[in-house]
């Protein structure tokens, strides 16, 4: 996008979205530490939570396990012995404030400091998960405000039963949250949602839902519900320290994209991929033209484009230098377009006047992902002198292609606009023949390193015959690339194939030595022209014994 831009505009532009970027890096720190902090908030509370209910079922366990061995003793009344039996019970049971005798009719008879009618019933009672005869209900104790919690053990086939309070504050840690008391809280409920005992903003009902962190754990064998909660605002202030380290550093880093951006214009005048942008633009990639070659008329039937990097002194730079960065860049899309315009400006005219000459570009995989190569021949060739049906498209075997299946895809549309397709570099690359069977290409080129071969490896000959009765067989025209000696073009005739490439008739020329050539050895006349133009009709068209046995 930016290209559409002049180059200063650019530098300009790219300063403004660094400045932009740089409030980035400071706004993700603080939304991800942020996250961070109230993650590790969460599983805190939820630990408090989990921990309150621990101890509350640690609670509930040591009382109904005082009250089992009380029961043995068959306490059934407020007689001296049975108080002192409940005496002896409460001294030995840890949490337990009082216990009490119940009637059948749930009030209290007796309790072992005779204060048993004191305690008010505050919930419901619900029986246990593990014991349906045991019961758990809230209470308030004596004329205090002080909640309990009441075990009552119903005894099998007796009306009595033993009931044990246990205070509220016994369900607390030993060591109440003192330091932040104001910001952290435990709260533990029955289910039915009575309270049993509230610390801190966990217990006020008027607390925002917005400014705090919950965490809460229902107990799996008591009624019981543990919610826990600590204040967002507090839960930051502990992590003061490490928020202020990560400002610091994402401001750093802010600083270090801003200079960086800065400086980027004159860092970028170095880059190797700018530079091939900036070629582009100024169009310093200019073609040369390798012909081929019919062996055996010895006339110009078309020419490879190559390219070459004519930089502003003069000096020319070989693909090799720049066409890997430019296929890994992604700039080989654009190279292809100025490529392609540049040969319909400077030959399209000596092209277009012989109309069974074809030109041949190279492609690389990325060209076939979709269908841009499809539109950019469109609108390049499509008011030009050079007609679709004298364009041959290479597809290189030198990069695999990732879906055979959108290749053939692309590789039809063009063939539907009348182009021709050829897989360049037999034999040398990723697929061997599966791109032939696969892709339903029109011509074959026969590798270099093959035609290097004749006379002096034992299996070129099979290989090159091979290729030329495939091509024979699938209807398929062969060229041979890279011929350097009259005895390759030899054997070539000989065996089979009828087109070729080389030095040994030309080496890649500039379009202007090119163009000279190809006048001296093809002059244009009107009738040739017209001569021509039928012979390539003719060819389009069926033969008549295939129009009658259709």
């Amino acid at each position: 996008m930016l290209r559409l831009f002049p180059r200063r505009w650019r530098d300009l532009i790219a300063v403004a979205v660094g400045l932009v970027l740089a409030t980035l890096p400071l706004l993700i720190v603080h939304l991800g530490l942020t996250q961070y902090i109230e993650r590790e908030g969460r599983a805190e509370v939820q630990a408090n939570a989990k921990k309150a209910i621990a101890r509350a079922e640690w609670r509930i366990d040591q009382a109904l396990t005082g009250i089992s061995a009380l029961a043995s003793t068959a306490v059934q009344s407020c007689s001296e012995v049975d108080l002192g039996e409940l005496r002896r019970a409460v001294m030995a049971i840890t949490p337990v404030k009082e216990l009490v005798i119940v009637g059948p009719d749930g009030t209290g008879r007796c309790a072992h400091l005779g204060l048993a009618g004191q305690s008010w019933v505050l919930s419901r009672e619900i029986p246990t998960r593990s014991d349906p005869n045991v019961l758990l209900g809230v209470v308030r104790l004596h004329e205090k405000e002080q909640r309990g919690l009441r075990i009552r053990w119903q005894r099998p086939s007796e009306p009595l039963s033993l009931a044990a309070v246990i205070p509220s504050d016994m369900f607390l840690p030993d060591v109440d949250m003192r330091e932040g008391q104001d910001d952290a809280g435990i709260r533990i409920i029955m289910s039915e949602g009575t309270l049993v005992v509230g610390s801190g903003p966990a217990g006020q009902e008027s607390s925002s839902e917005s400014a705090r962190l919950y965490g809460r754990t229902e107990s799996e064998r008591y009624p019981l519900v543990a919610i826990s909660s600590i204040s967002r605002s507090r839960l930051l202030d502990q992590h003061g320290e490490l928020r202020t380290w990560a400002t610091v550093g994402s401001l750093a880093f802010s600083v270090l994209i801003v200079v960086f951006m800065l400086f980027a214009p004159w860092r970028n005048r170095a880059n190797p991929v700018n530079e091939i942008v900036r070629g582009i633009e100024a169009k310093e990639f200019v073609p040369f033209f390798q012909p081929i070659i019919d062996l055996h008329t010895g006339r110009f039937v078309g020419a490879e484009i190559l390219v070459r990097w004519r930089k502003p002194d003069g000096t020319l730079v070989s693909p090799a230098m720049f066409i890997p960065l430019a296929e890994s860049s992604g700039l080989i899309i654009e190279l292809t377009q100025a490529l392609m315009c540049a040969v319909r400006d400077q030959a399209g005219a000596a092209i277009g006047r012989r109309p069974t000459f074809k030109v041949g570009f190279n492609m690389a995989a990325v060209h076939f992902k979709d269908d841009r190569i499809v539109h950019d021949v469109k609108k390049i060739f499509a008011d030009s002198p050079i007609r679709f049906s004298q364009i041959l498209i290479e597809v290189t075997e030198r990069q695999p292609i990732e879906s055979l299946t959108s290749a053939r895809r692309v590789i039809a549309s063009l063939q539907a606009l009348g182009c021709k397709v050829a897989i360049d570099d037999v034999g040398s690359g990723h697929a061997g023949l599966s791109y032939i069977l696969k892709l339903g290409v029109d011509t074959i080129k026969i590798d270099k390193m093959f035609i290097d071969a004749i006379g002096n490896e034992r299996y070129s000959t099979a290989i090159i015959d091979t290729l030329v009765e495939l091509s024979r067989n699938m209807r398929l025209e062969i060229v041979a690339e890279g011929v350097e000696s009259f005895e390759q073009v030899q054997f070539l005739r000989d065996h089979g194939v009828r087109m070729a490439q080389g030095f040994v008739f030309a080496p890649p020329l500039p379009a202007k030595s090119f163009l000279d050539l190809l006048e001296a050895v093809d002059p244009r006349t009107q009738a040739t022209d017209d001569r021509e133009i039928m012979e390539a009709a003719a060819a389009r068209s069926p033969a008549p014994q295939a129009v009658a046995a259709a």
